[in-house]
């Protein structure tokens, strides 16, 4: 009986380590593209988070709330723009037009995130002229965490099921040998 427990452990506990070994393997997958453009590489897993937004350009007078929400959803990355103004009434970003989400108030937009922690060049329409101009902007939008990098969750996933691994080991060894001390 003891040996066919200990066995049955043992060749679970290897499973564990099978399959936790390729865990770690698997690739962190980019995203496909959105309507042939490539979105950024959510690595961080679907979910909503919050990103510091800079914009550069422009007179200087406008602004965008920051932070801001970034929603990432099947392996892309959106996020959502608040202007300073209610006169944009159209951005345009990686040739692609997008019209405000919002009616009255500042001008919200959601558009896709192309890159973490790098300049995207962005044309925002305003109409607070007395006709309306396309005005080049650059947005900078923050990695979800500090220090620019994505977090990767799955070595610390790894090492948690290795350490539980580990500790089932010792204690089926530790109950194998009080087994066999007690039965001489």
């Amino acid at each position: 009986m003891k040996k066919r427990i200990l066995s049955i452990v043992s060749k679970s506990l290897m499973l564990v380590l099978i399959l936790a070994a390729g865990f770690a393997q698997i690739p962190v997958t980019g995203c496909a593209a959105v309507e042939s453009r490539e979105s950024v590489p959510a690595d961080i897993g679907d979910g909503e988070y919050e990103v510091e937004v800079k914009l550069e350009g422009g007179t200087g007078r406008a602004t965008v709330n920051s932070p801001a929400k970034l929603v990432v959803k099947d392996g892309f990355a959106w996020c959502r723009i608040e202007w300073s103004s209610s006169k944009y009434d159209y951005m345009i970003i990686d040739g692609e037009k997008y019209l405000p989400v919002n009616n009255g108030g500042n001008s919200v937009f959601e558009i896709p995130v192309l890159v973490f922690n790098e300049p995207v060049e962005v044309i925002a329409d305003t109409t607070a002229m007395s006709v309306p101009h396309e005005v080049e902007y650059k947005l900078i939008f923050s990695s979800p965490v500090s220090g620019g990098e994505l977090f990767d969750w799955r070595p610390m996933a790894v090492t948690g099921i290795l350490v539980i691994a580990l500790i089932a080991c010792y204690a089926a060894f530790r109950f194998s040998k009080k087994r066999g001390d007690s039965a001489k």
